[in-house]
C-alpha cells in the first residue's frame, strides 16, 4: 500500500512555485524624467526647468534672456546674466 501511495505522489505534476510578479510602480514612485529640457538660475534666484531655447528680448533699458516652455504656469522665465 505504501508503495501505491508513493508511485501515486511521484507521478502526480506539481506546479513550480516562482516569486510573485513583480508590480509596476505607481506613478508617484517613479522618478521624475527628463525630456531634453535643462535647468536654468533664474532672475529671482530659483531654479527651472525649461524645454525650450533661451531667447534674447530687446527691453527699453537692454536685452533680456528668458527661457521659454519651463516647468510649471510659466511660459517664459526671465534668466540671471
Amino acid at each position: 500500500m505504501k508503495v501505491l501511495v508513493l508511485a501515486l505522489a511521484l507521478s502526480l505534476q506539481f506546479p513550480k512555485l516562482s516569486p510573485p510578479a513583480r508590480l509596476s510602480p505607481t506613478p508617484s514612485e517613479q522618478p521624475a524624467q527628463h525630456k531634453g529640457g535643462k535647468w536654468y538660475f533664474a532672475a529671482n534666484g530659483h531654479a527651472v526647468y525649461c524645454y525650450g531655447p533661451v531667447v534674447t528680448l530687446p527691453q527699453p533699458d537692454g536685452l533680456l534672456h528668458v527661457a521659454t516652455f519651463c516647468r510649471g504656469d510659466q511660459p517664459m522665465v526671465p534668466l540671471k546674466d
